[in-house]
């Protein structure tokens, strides 16, 4: 099994963040985005993965550091890593092919920008398998259409008039990807663009007119990162699903705490030193953070920061931050300093 994960695009809606760290790198509960979505996938899968593929835009945005931040990732799952870059933002079907080497055999497509919760088996008899989360507002997204066996026979994209509530999240299995990889070879070579772009459901559509067979994999959890408050929402989910799991260590060892307090869940990672200060619920605080004579809830802090004098809720501040003043609902990004 493969995993291949496109993730070139700049993440424009959640700037100022996006704007010095690409977005599916930005921590959300202690780990960043995509490195999360590739072991929840790989937890959904339980097989081998034979290799971990990842799609990124510009060398000069996604540089080395975030190149050796994947490959550990890939070689902490036993799995080889494959860095391909696209150079030009035309889609999703066009990010699928600039990975064109690695798109053989069996596979999962996975776009890194939401977080799930899930545990089912895939369906042996599918070609495809289209992950998907029961909603309330199907119009406000793209759906699936499915047949008396449950069988996906169209997409549709924001219907106007109710066609299911199992709603597309951007995560596919493909028993053979090399078929995908054939139809959106005939996309880009017939120049089929849906809004300037390239799109995966075209190739998509093409396997449908041939007859491939596609099931539905529905989620438990589908949680987003697309903006500020959808961000800090999900930190907020996964904190509590990670509570509940027990799995992981929320609170470092190395926490300092002088009369200050922690209200769970939150995660709280190495150096960070707290005074006359309470956290949590639902916080998330990098490494090496210095808090003094605040209170925070509901937000999330990055690394390297200095918050002093604050009462935070529904905050998320950058790296290397510097921030003293009577402020609350926040959003401030890399190296900025209020004093």
């Amino acid at each position: 099994m493969k995993i291949i994960v496109p993730m070139a695009g700049r993440g424009s809606r959640l700037r100022p963040h996006s704007l010095t760290v690409p977005k599916p790198l930005i921590p959300v509960a202690g780990q960043p985005i995509v490195h999360r979505l590739v072991k929840d996938i790989v937890k959904v899968l339980n097989q081998p993965i034979e290799e971990i593929a990842f799609v990124l835009g510009d060398p000069a945005w996604f540089g080395d550091d975030v190149v050796a931040s994947l490959i550990e990732l890939a070689e902490g799952l036993d799995a080889k890593p494959t860095i391909y870059r696209q150079d030009q933002p035309l889609g999703t079907g066009h990010a699928i092919m600039c990975a064109e080497p690695s798109l053989s055999g069996p596979a999962v497509i996975a776009y890194a920008d939401t977080l799930i919760r899930a545990e089912f088996d895939l369906d042996p008899s599918a070609d495809s398998v289209i992950w998907t989360k029961k909603v309330d507002n199907p119009e406000a997204y793209g759906v699936v259409k499915l047949n008396d066996n449950q069988e996906i026979i169209e997409l549709v994209e924001k219907p106007e008039t109710f066609i299911s509530d199992q709603a597309v999240i951007g995560i596919y299995y493909f028993k053979d990807v090399s078929v995908l990889k054939m139809k959106l070879q005939e996309v880009l070579d017939e120049n089929i663009m849906n809004g300037g772009e390239y799109q995966i459901n075209d190739g998509i559509k093409r396997m449908m007119t041939d007859g491939k067979k596609f099931k539905t994999g529905t989620v438990d959890e589908w949680m987003d990162c697309g903006n500020k408050a959808i961000t800090i929402d999900t930190n907020r989910r996964m904190l509590g699903f990670l509570r509940a799991d027990g799995e992981e260590q929320l609170i470092a060892n190395s926490v300092t705490l002088t009369n200050s307090n922690i209200i769970e869940p939150c995660f709280v990672d190495e150096n960070v030193v707290l005074i006359n200060t309470t956290i949590g619920p639902n916080v998330s605080i990098g490494k090496d953070c210095i808090i003094e004579n605040s209170t925070v809830k509901n937000s999330l802090i990055q690394s390297d920061t200095t918050i002093k004098n604050a009462n935070l809720d529904n905050a998320m501040i950058g790296n290397h931050v510097r921030f003293d003043g009577n402020f609350k609902t926040i959003s401030i990004g890399d190296y900025s300093v209020l004093e």
